[in-house]
């Protein structure tokens, strides 16, 4: 099957003028391939997307590329446009969307899904400053605008509150419109979602949301990871036939879909008009770095997504990390971020590690997380290197020193690296905590004009940039 997309997509791109430049029309194999494109990153592609952005067609893909998908995936200044094709759209995004529905009728096959609606939480999308045919906005906002008629009848809120730029708003909206409704399944970010369910609980005195929607099943949720929020959800809503899925949505392609409730593993989806290349962390940074392609994966171990597609990225590295845990099928898990880690000290401190540790915590001392990152404090004349966690608590552990004591012994049983660096305090001290006010990681999303949508505080950084900007706010 991939092999079976790599040619469909040179054949298809070969006009263009990218595929001029390669001369696709004269690759036969995939090492061929890898010999005449680079691995990119979005800085390796800018100029494309200005000209694209300008109305330029058949540059990338075959044709015209109307919508953008401003990615805020991260928290930095300056955003990335993800072109979105009309094959992307079509073939890709929103047969992730179908492929998510077959899946959850497969695994619950008597569900009342359709019985009522879906409560969608997305972003906003506005006309650009450089062409009145080139639009964009979140890839929420784009699927939501680009959906067929017929699903104005099965989704809510109405396009014109879902597609509002101003979150406190669209919160207040959402919530008097959708109490009415009969909703049977959630679809969006958890982190973001918790805020508006939390606004909903507020404004109608209930104690939680089977009150408002008894006939709630389902929440499709994808974004950030959905460990830190999982209790949570299970105390707003305490029903036995809540059933959560999640899906790998990127602004970049839709990759993967969780196709068992037991297993946190995600099904790579082959078939979407991507063909994926996996780099090894070892990798990251070389003029040109190997990478593997499916057949060649191994199993535990992290590598950099590199993706071609039918939105018109070639070789391009969207940033996330994945770890395969299961081969024939293919399962991943996302284990974080290309620039989202901590290494200062030889650590190599992944997103997924920070993610097992917090729920273990929290678990044993009945805490629960509303946000948080963490960043390393370096060695000074007379101290010694550590991290600095900053976390902002729904509930509060009652010994929040036992908290960071089983934080610290999670991150060392799932990380040798770690684990060494922690060795009798020799290069690494027990990490830091700092409880943050109510409220700090809102505050500071909102000063970065990022509240709602997709935009996610990062958890984990090499650099202390993010967390002393929160930490003078705190």
């Amino acid at each position: 099957m991939q092999d079976e997309q790599f040619k469909m997509l040179i054949s298809k791109a070969a006009n263009t003028t990218f595929g001029k430049e390669h001369d696709f029309a004269s690759i036969k194999s995939v090492d061929t391939f890898k010999q005449r494109v680079p691995v990119s990153d979005y800085d390796g592609i800018m100029n494309h997307i200005i000209r694209l952005r300008q109305g330029e067609k058949n540059l990338l893909w075959p044709g015209e590329t109307k919508w953008f998908a401003k990615s805020s995936g991260t928290t930095s200044s300056r955003s990335k446009f993800i072109p979105i094709s009309k094959d992307a759209l079509n073939d890709c995004h929103f047969q992730g969307g179908k492929d998510t529905l077959v899946i959850y009728n497969q695994l619950n096959p008597e569900n009342q899904l359709m019985s009522g609606k879906t409560l969608t939480l997305g972003g906003s999308h506005q006309i650009n400053n450089f062409s009145d045919n080139s639009l964009y906005g979140d890839l929420s906002a784009i699927l939501i605008e680009n959906l067929p008629f017929w699903t104005n009848f099965v989704r809510t809120p109405d396009r014109e509150i879902a597609l509002l730029e101003e979150w406190e708003k669209k919160m207040k909206l959402i919530t008097e419109t959708t109490i009415k409704e009969n909703v049977t399944a959630l679809a969006g970010v958890p982190s973001w979602f918790l805020v508006l369910l939390k606004n909903i609980l507020q404004h109608t005195g209930k104690k939680n949301l089977t009150e408002i929607w008894p006939n709630l099943e389902l929440f499709i949720h994808g974004g950030v990871s959905f460990t830190p929020y999982h209790q949570q959800y299970k105390d707003l809503i305490p029903s036995n036939n809540m059933n959560y899925l999640e899906t790998y949505n990127a602004s970049e392609g839709f990759f993967a879909i969780q196709d068992d409730f037991n297993s946190p593993g995600l099904l790579l989806m082959l078939d979407y008009g991507i063909f994926y290349e996996f780099m090894p962390l070892s990798e990251l940074g070389k003029k040109h770095p190997k990478t593997a392609l499916l057949n060649q994966v191994e199993l535990n171990k992290d590598y950099a997504l590199i993706i071609s597609s039918n939105g018109g990225l070639w070789r391009y590295q969207i940033g996330d990390t994945v770890r395969f845990i299961s081969k024939y099928p293919h399962k991943i898990i996302i284990s974080g971020r290309t620039k989202h880690f901590i290494n200062a000290f030889g650590e190599e401190l992944m997103i997924d590690n920070a993610e097992k540790a917090i729920d273990a915590a929290c678990k044993a001392t009945g805490a629960l997380i509303k946000e948080y990152t963490a960043a390393p404090i370096y060695m000074g004349a007379d101290t010694k290197g550590t991290h600095q966690w900053l976390i902002e608590f729904d509930q509060p552990p009652c010994d929040t020193n036992q908290f960071m004591e089983i934080l610290d012994n999670k991150l060392r049983e799932n990380n040798s690296d770690y684990d060494a660096k922690r060795y009798k305090d020799i290069t690494l001290e027990m990490p830091h905590l700092i409880v943050a006010r109510k409220g700090l990681f809102f505050d500071w999303l909102k000063n970065k004009n990022k509240l709602g949508g997709q935009n996610k505080v990062p958890r984990l950084a090499n650099n202390r940039e993010y967390i002393d900007q929160l930490l003078k706010l705190n």
